[in-house]
């Protein structure tokens, strides 16, 4: 007889395959139970639109584009977490405080924070020396914020309720350090849903980002989706089950018993011809159309000239415009290029004829040029008619 002695690893093997025959559920390590295949497929659908919406929240608030790859929905413990993400990180904690029961978890990665604080402060995201400070998650609590916010809208589309969060709580941690201390979120002690997402910023972030929910809010959402589906297709089933004889059908008028009559060339008149179409030789011609010309009524003006004369005093403030035009010529542009101080040019006006008078640029008089003191002036010898 060979040696029975079996080890660990075969050990821990067969209680692996034993928990994952049938087809329920196992039970998780946090009591809970497992997600389902479908409800799986659930939670990413929910979490690809909310994303993609917090998405386009971060493209405004660092000017660049904001790319989240489709989730990816696992099963996870803490030790998951520890094995395959960077130290330290930064986490931020979204609590429910509507419509859902719970909180989740973001975790991202320690340069990616410092990139999008530098480009939310203005910056090209170069700035990335140096520690995690209070700025820094401050800045990162704002854009989760404004991210989940958005993110939380969408949901309420999807739930058809409405779904509020709490300001988001942002903290620098060290993964081991965090577990080993077990300053952690409850849920975080068992099995919780991971969703991971493949985030880029422009050609500065290429990373992953992981956001974490408890097992029981996975199952309240899968089951609040069904329900908003089935309530929608329980109405798209009424609809297609509505029976329209039962609505008030409009009255058919019965075609009439063709009369004979020897008149009309042997062609037999029809009792009722309004209630069935003629034969198509024959043109429709309605005779109780009564067609009369239009007749209008002739115009007839009410003003006098004494009161348009009255009227005037209205417009008599009214500032306008005189020139006074002594002559004018045509020059090329070679020519007037070569003016210059002392140049004279000569005008279409003989010396000793009258000026022109325009009031808003319309010919309106004529006049001869005098001096009133020092000043320039027009003495109106002729009003253009």
């Amino acid at each position: 007889m060979g040696d029975t002695t079996i080890s660990q690893d075969e050990i821990d093997a067969l209680l692996k395959a034993s928990n994952s025959g049938g087809g329920t559920a196992a039970p998780a390590a946090d009591g809970g139970e497992d997600l389902t295949d479908e409800e799986k497929d659930t939670i990413g659908e929910v979490a690809n639109i909310s994303m993609g919406t917090a998405a386009t929240t971060l493209f405004s608030l660092v000017n660049k584009k904001v790319e989240i790859s489709t989730p990816v929905v696992s099963l996870a413990r803490w030790d998951d977490i520890v094995n395959m993400y960077e130290r330290p990180c930064v986490m931020v904690k979204i609590s429910y405080t509507k419509g859902l029961n719970g909180s989740n978890i973001l975790i991202l990665k320690e340069n990616d924070v410092k990139i999008i604080t530098d480009l939310m402060m203005g910056g090209d995201g170069s700035n990335v020396d140096g520690e995690i400070t209070e700025l820094h998650l401050s800045a990162i609590s704002e854009a989760m914020n404004q991210m989940m916010g958005s993110a939380s809208t969408a949901l309420s589309s999807m739930l058809n309720m409405v779904v509020d969060i709490s300001p988001p709580q942002s903290d620098l941690i060290d993964l081991q350090e965090q577990v080993n201390g077990g300053d952690i979120d409850a849920f975080l002690n068992g099995t919780f849903v991971l969703i991971d997402f493949k985030m880029l910023i422009g050609d500065l972030v290429d990373s992953k980002m992981m956001q974490l929910y408890p097992i029981s809010l996975a199952k309240e959402m899968c089951s609040l989706v069904a329900n908003n589906m089935q309530e929608d297709s329980n109405a798209t089933t009424e609809d297609l089950n509505y029976n329209p004889s039962a609505a008030p059908q409009p009255q058919q008028s019965q075609p009439q018993p063709v009369q004979q009559a020897p008149a009309n060339n042997g062609v037999p008149y029809m009792q009722n011809p309004g209630s069935m179409p003629p034969p198509p030789s024959q043109p429709v011609v309605n005779s109780t159309v009564d067609v009369q010309g239009a007749q209008f009524t002739p115009f007839v003006s009410n003003i006098t000239p004494q009161l348009a004369n009255e009227n005037i005093d209205l417009i008599m403030d009214v500032p306008l415009e005189v020139t006074v035009e002594l002559g004018r010529t045509h020059k090329s542009i070679h020519d007037i290029l070569e003016f210059a101080p002392g140049t004279i040019i000569e005008l279409n006006k003989i010396a000793g004829e009258p000026v022109d008078v325009l009031v808003n640029g319309k010919y309106v008089a004529k006049g001869e040029v005098v001096v009133i003191e020092e000043s320039f002036g027009v003495r109106i010898t002729e009003i253009v008619k």
